[in-house]
């Protein structure tokens, strides 16, 4: 892949760092609220639930459902031409209400996803140090 044709890459801050170290190790691993036990994705340093600055990491099962998804057949970002077509889509987690995710499905036609399509997790390692979370139908 030339440079030119290159997707952009996640850039790990201090709050996403647990996440993308979690991928690598093939586990989903979001922030939650030790106070109240609500999930927080995005990270953040504070509970959007009870506004705790007590959070910890926990690990997710990864199962969840397709909460919303799009097509792209026309793609304006350098590095996705090859993708076309490709699906995003919100996958909500199963661990609580409204905990969605952004990201890819793979392993089947685009035509295929639906809206409450049961999904689990793939662990796609594009680089040595990076590793993207993608879904595909459960099987």
């Amino acid at each position: 892949v030339s440079l030119s044709n290159a997707k952009p890459l996640p850039q790990p801050d201090q709050e996403t760092q647990d996440f993308w170290e979690g991928l690598r190790r093939g586990e989903i691993v979001l922030k939650r609220c030790n106070g109240c036990g609500y999930y927080i994705h995005y990270p953040a340093p504070v509970c959007r639930n009870c506004l705790s600055t007590d959070i910890g990491n926990a690990r997710m099962s990864g199962r969840g459902k397709v909460y919303s998804f799009i097509v792209t057949h026309h793609v304006v970002t350098p590095g996705f031409e090859d993708d076309a077509p490709y699906v995003v889509a919100l996958v909500e987690l199963e661990e609580q209400a409204g905990l969605r995710l952004v990201t890819n499905i793979v392993g089947c036609s685009p035509g295929d996803v639906r809206v409450g399509m049961p999904v689990e997790p793939v662990f796609d390692a594009v680089t040595p140090e990076v590793t993207l979370l993608k879904f595909r139908q459960a099987s």
